[in-house]
Order: structure tokens, then C-alpha cells, then sequence
């Protein structure tokens, strides 16, 4: 049970003291001396929060006093008293002594308990703050380690070699190159059909170079217009458009020193793309209604499924852009051209639905696998991921059999009404699914989007398009 502070009252007259006793020990633990020597021998055996000494005692003033005080006892808060109007002595002696406060006699009740309360709150801040410091001190080898392995951990995730493939896969000679280029502050374009794993590639060059231990940034640049893509990319000042309503720090100043990866580069304006330009060749970034610039160190990794060569020949896209971003260029096949890839990467797929949904099973039947080795994957790794998370979703047995397959054969005849009708009821029932994982994931969050996109293994910009489909953060618990 917490006491109340204890606080001494130093003054030569009895009346006095007894006065300022009347008044605090209702909400204090009031000790008393008469003068210099009694005040001190209470410091020696009590612990005090608050002094509140008379300036004019036989053989010694309150300054004086307080002086001392403040070399033994420095923590303790001192007040002086006087009832006198020549405070000067006072005055030039509060910063040496470290007067909190100075209250002339005759004092009022009221002030005075007002007066000591805030000095005791004062005592016991500053008594917090020393204590969370130490902790602080103490906690700094402990974070400093958890900080250390979870950066080892995202390391480790995004590793070339935690990238699933066969040993003949043409995956192989892909990340020989991105382990080749990786330590180099080389401008990357990242080419391939939606869904082959762009990102990936991205993540796990910016972990092999230099920059690892600094941010890596995703923007979609074609989910945006041009002046949303703008302010996320460089960031806005308040009021420089509707909406702007305080500062906004662009990806580009949050990548500093890191890496900023620039999905969908191609479905960017001619305008934009100018924009872009200037902060590729100048390393200097304007917010948007800012009026100076700010220089900034970032290693760009834009990727794109068009073909920017036929664009910069069509005139759609900036022929000096392409050349600032295609130092080196990197093709990821679709998955269709690296069949023997399917198998491992079903797999781990598999592993990683069973985590996420909660949901354990054996494996494959082989028949299944057959049907998911043989399908084309037009919407690739993404694809497969969905379909096997499906799967899994509506498995009753230990294995995940070929029935389960939602994928057609594209020469196969077109489905009947009845199979479109069960098509779309899977679809429903597949969505209410996606939709609790996607909620129970803000949860464990808290809220935190990048640490949700990470753990489901979706963009950024994937998450908040899900988001805003199932409208969870909105209509379910405000935004997150």
C-alpha cells in the first residue's frame, strides 16, 4: 500500500511549525526541525520528498541550508519561505541551491498545499524517471539481441536459397545473377508475368547487399493516380491538396539508405514518369506543396509485366526512364516453362495454408499432385497459392485429393450451370474464409498492415485491396 510522500518543515519559530503541520499531515508525512543541525539529522534517517525552509534562522539562512542540502540530497525538492520583502539574497541564491519554488509568509492554506503537491509529483517523476532509465539500460543487450534475430530471422526468409525450385529449374541461373548483382548499387527492372514472384527477387537482393539493415519499401505504381502515387512516393505538405490535412513523409525519404521496390512501373503517365526521372538522376526528392528538396540515398528495384521496350518504341514510356532503371535486367519465367518447380513449390505451399488456416493434413494423393503438376498456371505462383489454400480449406480427410481441383483444362467443354452454381458457392465460401484469416491476422497485429502482408504473404497494396473488398478496418472496428 502506497504511503504518503514525507516532506520536512525547517523554521526556528515553534508557531510556525506547527502551523505548517496543521496544514500538510493530512496529506503528508510531515517531519520538523528548528534549525540547520535537526534538519539534517532527519536527512540522515529519513527519506524526504519535499523541504520547505524559512529563510531567516539563528546562525544559517535557508539558502545557506538548501545549499547543502542540494550536495547531499540533490533529488530532494526545496522550498524557501520568507516574510520578508528584500527577497534579492533569495533570488541570486536560487540557482545555486536549486530552489523549486519561493512562497512569502504569510502564506494562504490553499497555495501552500497546491505548492507542495506539485513538488511531491515532481519527486515522484523524477524518481520514476530514474527507474525506467536503469530498466531502460538494463532491457538494451535484450532488445538489442531480439532485434538482432528477428533481422537474422527476415534474412533468412527472403534468402535465394529459400527460394523452392528443382535442381534443373531455370530458377537456378536467375538467382546466380541476383546473388551476383546483389552487393552493387545497380538499378534493377525485374520482367515476368503477374504472379511469378517479382518481389521475391526484389526482397532478396536488397538482404544480400550492402543495405540490408535499412528499410525495404513496396509501392504498386499502377494501383494509383498520378498525384496519390506522387504523395505516397515523395510525400505532401498539409494543404497542398483536398485530403492533405497534416505532412506526409513519402517511401522514398522512409527507404533512406535502403531499398525501394517500384511494382507495375510500366502502367505509370508519361508524367509521372518525367517526375521520376528528375529524382533518379538528381538523388533529390520534393514533397508535394514543398518548397526545398531533400536528398536521398535509395537503390530503385522496379519490375513490370509489359514489355517497356515495346513501350519506349510506341513513345508510352520514356526511353532515358528505361535505360535509368534497366541496368541490370532480370526475366522471371512463368511458371508453366518450369514445370518440375511445381511439386516442391505445391509443397511448401501446403505448409505454410496448413499454418495459416490451422488446418493439418498428410499431404497430396498423387493424383493430385498429377492434376497440379499438369495444369498451365496462367496466374502462376499466385495462382497455386490460392488454389492449394482452397484446397485445403474444403479437405475432410487426411490427404488433399485431385477432387478437390478447382483448375479446367482450357479444351475441356464449358461447365454447366449446375458446376458453374457449385463453382460460385465454393468461390463464397472460399471468400468468408479468406476474409476470417485475413481479420484474425489484423488481430494478432494489432492493426499493423506490413507485419499482416508479411505473415499472409501478400503486398501491400494486395492487402488493402482485400481489405477494402471484405471491409474489415472500416466498417469492422475503424481503419487499421
Amino acid at each position: 500500500m502506497a504511503t504518503n510522500p514525507a516532506i520536512l518543515v525547517v523554521d526556528d519559530e515553534l508557531r510556525s511549525r506547527e502551523a505548517l503541520r496543521r496544514t500538510l499531515d493530512e496529506e503528508f508525512v510531515v517531519h520538523d526541525a528548528a534549525g540547520a543541525d535537526e534538519a539534517l539529522a532527519v536527512l540522515e534517517r529519513e527519506t524526504v520528498a519535499v523541504v520547505l525552509c524559512d529563510q531567516r534562522m539563528p546562525g544559517t539562512t535557508g539558502i545557506a541550508l538548501l545549499k547543502q542540502m542540494r550536495v547531499r540530497w540533490p533529488d530532494i525538492i526545496r522550498i524557501v519561505l520568507s516574510g520578508y520583502t528584500d527577497t534579492e539574497d533569495i533570488i541570486a541564491g536560487i540557482n545555486e541551491a536549486g530552489i523549486y519554488q519561493y512562497l512569502l509568509k504569510p502564506w494562504q492554506p490553499d497555495s501552500l498545499r497546491l505548492a507542495v503537491r506539485a513538488a511531491a509529483e515532481l519527486h515522484r517523476l523524477q524518481h520514476l524517471h530514474q527507474r525506467l532509465h536503469v530498466d531502460l539500460r538494463s532491457a538494451e543487450p535484450v532488445v538489442r539481441a531480439r532485434v538482432e534475430a528477428r533481422r537474422r530471422e527476415v534474412k533468412r526468409a527472403f534468402d535465394l536459397d529459400r527460394i523452392v525450385r528443382a535442381p534443373g529449374s531455370p530458377m537456378n541461373a536467375l538467382c546466380a545473377m541476383v546473388e551476383r548483382i546483389a552487393p552493387y548499387d545497380l538499378s534493377v527492372l525485374v520482367t515476368g508475368e503477374s504472379g511469378t514472384g517479382k518481389e521475391l527477387l526484389a526482397r532478396a537482393m536488397h538482404f544480400r547487399s550492402a543495405r540490408a539493415d535499412r528499410a525495404f519499401v513496396v509501392e504498386n505504381c499502377g494501383a494509383l493516380p498520378d498525384q496519390l502515387l506522387e504523395s505516397e512516393l515523395f510525400g505532401h505538405k498539409r494543404g497542398s491538396f483536398t485530403g492533405a490535412y497534416e505532412d506526409r513523409i513519402g517511401l522514398f525519404q522512409q527507404a533512406d539508405g535502403g531499398t525501394i521496390f517500384l511494382d507495375e512501373i510500366g502502367e505509370t503517365s508519361p508524367a509521372f514518369q518525367v517526375k521520376l526521372l528528375r529524382v533518379l538522376q538528381e538523388g533529390e526528392i520534393r514533397a508535394v506543396g514543398g518548397a526545398r528538396t531533400v536528398s536521398v540515398d535509395v537503390r530503385v528495384v522496379s519490375a513490370t509485366n509489359r514489355d517497356l521496350e515495346a513501350d519506349v518504341r510506341s513513345g508510352r514510356f520514356r526511353k532515358d526512364l528505361y535505360y535509368r532503371l534497366s541496368t541490370v535486367k532480370l526475366h522471371v519465367p512463368p511458371l508453366r516453362d518450369r514445370p518440375d518447380d511445381i511439386a516442391p513449390l505445391a509443397r511448401q505451399v501446403l505448409e505454410r495454408a496448413m499454418t495459416q488456416l490451422g488446418k493439418t493434413v498428410r499431404g497430396f494423393t498423387a493424383e493430385a499432385m498429377d492434376r497440379l503438376v499438369s495444369y498451365p498456371w496462367p496466374g502462376n505462383v499466385r495462382e497455386l497459392q490460392n488454389e492449394i489454400q482452397r484446397m485445403l480449406a474444403l479437405c475432410d480427410g487426411e490427404w488433399v485429393g485431385a477432387e478437390l481441383f478447382a483448375g479446367r483444362d482450357p479444351l475441356a467443354a464449358p461447365a454447366t450451370p449446375a458446376a458453374a452454381a457449385a463453382d460460385d458457392d465454393l468461390r463464397t465460401r472460399l471468400d468468408a474464409l479468406e476474409a476470417r484469416v485475413i481479420e484474425e491476422a489484423m488481430r494478432r497485429h494489432r492493426g499493423n498492415k506490413t507485419r499482416v502482408a508479411d505473415e499472409l504473404g501478400l503486398s501491400r497494396v494486395g492487402l488493402r485491396a482485400k481489405l477494402a473488398r471484405y471491409g474489415i478496418g472500416r466498417d469492422r472496428g475503424g481503419d487499421a
